[in-house]
C-alpha cells in the first residue's frame, strides 16, 4: 500500500520520502507472500466493484513495467451438497449473484459441467469468477522499487518513528535518523498503525485492529505424471469459503506446490462440517490430490492479517491531522486492491476527496466521543 501511495505520489510531481520500522517486504507484513489471489468475488457488491476497479490499475501497472506478475486463471467458488447441503445459499452461489448483478464475467457450472471443465474437484456445484486470478507477489515488490529508484525517491529503512506533530503548516517527523518534515503524510502500518497513531501529537485515535493468520497452510505436490492438472492453464484460484478453504495453483519454478490454506475468514458465516483441515478437504473435495506430498507453508509464504472490529476496510483522513491520511485493516484480502488504494491514499493526502466513494472505510468511525 505505501510503495504504490508513494508511486502515484511521484506520479503527480510530489517529492516522496519512505519511511519503514521494518524494511520494504518484511515477512511481518500481511502483503509478504509468493501468491495472493485477485479476485471479484464479494458478497458485498461495493468490494467487488472496487476490486474490479483495483484490476485494471493492476494490468495498467503491468503493462507499464512490462512484468507479468498477474495469472490470469479466473477463480472457482465451489461447494458440494454432502458438505454445505443448502446449495443456493453458499457463498459460491450468493457471490455469482453479486458478479451478475454488476454485469461481471461469470460462469456456472453443474458437477457435469465441472468433470468437463475442471476434473480435478469432485463437488457438485462451480461458479467462475472470470477475470480474476493470482498475482505473483515478488516480482511486484521488486518493480515498484524499481521504479521509485528510478524516480530518485528515498526509502529509509530500519528507521524508527519516535514523534509526529504539525509545526507552522507542517509535518514534523522525528525519526531515529533525525527529523523530517513533509506537508502531507500517509500511515500503511498495517499492525504497526496505532503505535503509530499515539505518536502523533494531540491525536486521539486509536483503531480496532487484531492479528490473525490462517489456520493451516500447506503445498501439495503431486507426482509428476499429474502435474500438469494443477498449472495455472487448468486449474484456477479455487475457494470453498463456507468451509474456509482457499486455494492457488502450482506457478512451477515460482512456487513449490499447489498452495491449499484452511482459515475461518471474518466475513464469512462458516458452518460446522467435515471440512475441519487441508487433508479433509483434499479427500472430501480434490481426491486427486490425496498421493501428493505434503509439505507446511513457511517463510516467504506465510502472512499475517489485520483484522477490524466491523470487518471494514480503514481508509481516511487522519482526524486532527491536517494533510494525513491513513490506510490499514486489510482483512488478508486487501493485496488485490494496493494499487486503488495507494491512488485513494494520495488523493486524500492531496485533495481530502477521492475518485472512489471511501466514505464508509472513514477512521473516524472509531474516534471516541467526548462529553461536552
Amino acid at each position: 500500500m505505501g510503495l504504490f501511495t508513494a508511486d502515484f505520489a511521484r506520479r503527480r510531481g510530489a517529492r516522496v520520502l519512505l519511511l519503514d520500522q521494518w524494511r520494504i517486504g518484511d515477512p511481518r507484513a500481511a502483503s509478504f507472500s509468493l501468491t495472493r489471489s485477485i479476485r471479484n468475488d464479494y458478497l458485498d457488491p461495493v468490494y467487488a466493484r472496487l476490486a474490479f476497479e483495483a484490476r485494471k490499475l493492476w494490468l495498467d501497472f503491468q503493462r507499464q513495467t512490462g512484468e507479468s506478475f498477474l495469472i490470469e486463471c479466473g477463480c472457482l467458488n465451489i461447494a458440494k451438497a454432502s458438505i454445505t447441503p443448502a446449495l443456493s445459499e453458499t457463498y459460491a452461489e450468493q457471490s455469482y449473484r453479486v458478479l451478475e448483478g454488476l454485469h461481471l464475467k461469470a460462469e456456472a457450472f453443474t458437477r457435469e459441467g465441472l468433470k468437463a471443465r475442471f476434473p480435478q474437484f469432485d463437488v457438485d456445484l462451480g461458479r467462475l469468477d472470470v477475470e480474476a486470478g493470482v498475482l505473483h507477489v515478488t516480482p511486484i515488490t521488486a518493480a515498484l522499487r524499481q521504479r521509485l529508484r528510478d524516480a530518485a525517491v528515498p526509502i529509509e529503512e530500519d528507521t524508527a518513528i519516535h514523534r509526529i506533530s504539525r509545526r507552522a503548516g507542517t509535518i514534523a517527523i522525528d525519526t531515529a535518523a533525525g527529523e523530517r518534515v513533509a506537508e502531507r503524510l500517509v500511515i500503511t502500518a498495517g499492525l504497526g498503525t496505532n503505535e503509530l497513531l499515539a505518536r502523533i501529537e494531540g491525536c486521539d485515535l486509536r483503531l480496532p485492529l487484531r492479528p490473525d493468520r490462517p489456520s493451516e497452510s500447506k503445498y501439495l505436490i503431486p507426482p509428476p505424471e499429474k502435474r500438469a492438472m494443477f498449472a495455472p492453464d487448468r486449474l484456477p484460484v479455487f475457494a470453498y469459503l463456507d468451509v474456509g478453504i482457499y486455494g492457488h495453483p502450482w506457478l512451477e519454478g515460482k512456487t513449490p506446490g499447489v498452495k491449499i490454506g484452511y482459515y475461518n475468514p471474518p466475513d464469512v458465516r462458516t458452518q460446522v462440517t467435515s471440512i475441519n483441515s487441508v487433508q479433509s478437504f483434499v479427500n472430501e473435495c480434490m481426491p486427486v490430490l490425496k498421493d501428493a506430498r505434503v509439505v507446511d507453508v513457511q517463510g516467504a509464504d506465510q502472512c499475517s492479517y489485520d483484522l477490524v472490529a466491523d470487518d471494514n476496510f480503514i481508509l481516511g483522513a487522519i482526524p486532527g491531522l491536517p494533510g494525513g491520511a491513513v490506510g490499514t485493516g486489510w482483512r488478508g484480502t486487501g493485496y488485490k486492491f494496493a494499487p486503488l488504494i495507494g491512488r485513494t491514499l494520495m488523493e486524500l493526502a492531496f485533495d481530502n476527496s477521492t475518485a472512489e466513494d471511501v466514505s464508509r472505510f472513514a477512521p473516524e468511525r472509531f474516534e471516541v466521543s467526548r462529553a461536552g
